[in-house]
């Protein structure tokens, strides 16, 4: 039997619960115009995922930005099971969804229905609508796998696809004498994976860069969800977000998230280089569809 439980509110905007080995937050959309007047606590409450990776444990993010899941399974001691969240009413959690996962731990399996995957680190699974059954799993429990995972809607069911690091698409960008040197590695995308509305790849910034995106831009056609990684445990990066001529900051430490509304920009220096996922859900699935601002807008 399910059993659901309230844990805690902190604003009427964000709820947590609990079922099984499953935890989930809901968070409801957020205008600009609001966000201008959200003090720090706010700001930390509507768009920082601070902890997805926890033993033996499913736990998700759903943001009505979208209506994008941002998750993360780590199966230590057992298999963990991709289970239906309340807020989706399905009977199984790609009922009417897909999804993409990229392992940024050990080696791990996922399995969907009766086959196989073995993700190495820094390989990718994308998983179609319809899929009755998916279950994650740890080669080893002292060297856990940590599946990082976004899901979006899906109006059609397409193909499962294994990526790995080696076979995505990738692309160099930034410099280093701007501090923004970087590879760009596109898992699911429009050129190697058929997918509905989700997009997803991985940034991985360059020894001595420490910016990214910048200068930054905004997609009013898509939602961003960001999870920072490969961090220092005691460094930190400064997120910024909000319209151009109004930006604000939340700081952000590893293995931690960020929602970012299609309003805003999304960009973030940090302490170090640093890794970063980035999943996009919305209008289309082209990655240059994107309202570049100088670093003369930004206020």
């Amino acid at each position: 039997m399910r059993r659901t439980i309230i844990l805690s509110t902190l604003l009427l905007s964000v709820a947590t619960f609990a079922q099984a080995d499953t935890n989930y937050e809901v968070r409801y959309a957020t205008n600009p115009i609001d966000a201008q007047s959200y003090d720090t606590e706010r700001l930390r409450s509507e768009y920082l995922v601070q902890k997805l990776f926890e033993d033996d444990e499913v736990n998700m993010v759903y943001t009505m930005h979208d209506r994008m899941i941002m998750g993360g399974a780590k199966p230590v001691n057992q298999a963990l099971k991709l289970e239906p969240i309340e807020p989706i009413k399905s009977s199984n959690f790609t009922e009417h969804r897909e999804v993409g996962v990229i392992n940024i731990g050990g080696k791990g399996v996922i399995t969907v229905g009766n086959k196989r995957y073995d993700l190495n680190n820094q390989d990718a699974l994308y998983i179609g609508r319809g899929n009755e059954e998916v279950t994650f799993y740890s080669a080893s429990s002292s060297d856990p796998a940590l599946f990082y995972f976004n899901s979006a809607t899906s109006h059609a069911s397409h193909p499962t696809k294994k990526i790995t690091k080696a076979e995505a698409p990738t692309e160099e960008a930034g410099s280093m004498e701007a501090a923004n040197a970087r590879l760009i590695t596109k898992y699911i995308s429009k050129d190697n994976v058929e997918t509905s509305q989700l997009t997803m790849g991985l940034t991985e910034l360059k020894k001595g860069s420490v910016w990214n995106t910048m200068p930054p831009h905004t997609h009013g056609r898509r939602m961003e969800a960001y999870f920072y990684f490969n961090l220092p445990e005691d460094g930190s990066i400064a997120h910024f977000m909000g319209e151009a001529d109004k930006t604000q900051n939340i700081w952000v430490h590893n293995q931690q998230g960020i929602i970012s509304p299609e309003w805003s920009i999304h960009a973030g220096a940090g302490t170090s280089n640093y890794s970063f996922i980035w999943g996009m859900a919305g209008e289309n699935l082209d990655y240059t569809d994107v309202d570049e601002k100088t670093k003369q807008e930004l206020e």
